[in-house]
């Protein structure tokens, strides 16, 4: 019973963040995230959440429109983006003679 109980307050809890993130976004921009969560979801979960952080702080005042959802997905890009370092060891051949 607890397990379910469990359960239904999480169902409970994710749409009521869907409802809110239906509010604050526009169609175009709910489509296009919706596509992301599909290829990576954790980055889509993270998009939401800065959306949904704003949203109570009262930082968005109308729909979020596609363009800047994109704006945002690039800011987020750029702050997550790891650097690659790519480094090549050569092994010497026991059969090379150095003479």
């Amino acid at each position: 019973e607890q397990q379910k109980a469990q359960e239904d307050a999480k169902q409970e809890a994710e749409e009521r963040r869907q409802l809110m993130l239906s509010q604050i976004l526009s169609s175009e921009a709910r489509e296009r995230l919706a596509r992301i969560a599909l290829v990576k979801p954790e980055k889509a979960r993270g998009v939401e959440d800065v959306l949904l952080r704003a949203a109570q702080m009262g930082e968005i005042v109308e729909k979020v429109s596609e363009e800047r959802l994109i704006t945002l997905l690039e800011q987020i890009t750029t702050q997550t983006t790891k650097q690659t370092k790519v480094t090549i060891q050569r092994r010497w051949s026991v059969l090379e003679d150095d003479d």
